[in-house]
């Protein structure tokens, strides 16, 4: 497995909580603090759920 594939298996859709893989699915640090990384599942970007980060409380869609 390349080491792209290895990291975006480790990250949780940040909404939902469900592994990220497939199609549609993301992972990028922060937008406000940089410290943590966001995961986002096709489902919840395509549906707009709100997302936390647990460093800073950011909140986003």
């Amino acid at each position: 497995m390349s080491a792209a594939l290895i990291a975006i298996a480790d990250v949780k859709c940040s909404s939902c909580g469900l592994a990220l893989s497939g199609r549609g699915a993301t992972h990028f640090p922060c937008p406000e603090c940089g410290a943590t990384t966001i995961g986002r599942c096709k489902r919840c970007r395509d549906q707009s759920v709100i997302y936390h980060c647990t460093q800073c409380n950011f909140e986003g869609p």
